[in-house]
């Protein structure tokens, strides 16, 4: 079971990495994918709100205060749905930021499995001490 476990764990992460290539933000491409009950309920990626100009970056190549984290994209996505991420496993490409660390909980996800480390840890702490079980998986093959 855990071997197969593992092998959804991979799959998942990989259409995140392919969903975060949709992003048009030019620093990084985040992509994440909500799953429950072994279904895709939900997907994200890092970008503007709908109805803005698709540019996360501003003159000086920082990003717009405004660009939405794919993880929060995806919970909001559900937020509009009839679907509830209570019990859900979150795949995203990048360790969550400390804000989406407070949806992630607030949303009832109960594992988050990512690829890449943030250069902040503190929203992975965060979700610890929450009691959601955090996993990093970096190799995609």
């Amino acid at each position: 079971m855990l071997n197969k476990q593992i092998k959804y764990d991979k799959a998942y992460l990989r259409i995140a990495k392919e969903w975060g290539q949709l992003s048009y933000c030019k620093r990084k491409q985040v992509g994440a994918i909500i799953v429950r009950d072994r279904m895709i309920i939900s997907d994200g990626y890092n970008g503007t709100p709908s109805g803005f100009e698709n540019c996360c970056e501003d003159d000086d190549n920082n990003t717009q205060w405004y660009v939405l984290h794919a993880e929060a994209n995806a919970i909001l996505k559900v937020a509009r749905s009839t679907q509830s991420c209570e019990g859900a496993t979150l795949y995203i490409t990048l360790s969550p930021c400390r804000d989406c660390s407070k949806l992630i909980h607030q949303s009832g996800i109960k594992r988050v499995v990512y690829s890449q480390e943030y250069k902040d840890s503190t929203g992975l702490d965060f979700l610890r001490k929450a009691g959601v079980e955090v996993e990093l998986m970096e190799d995609l093959k």
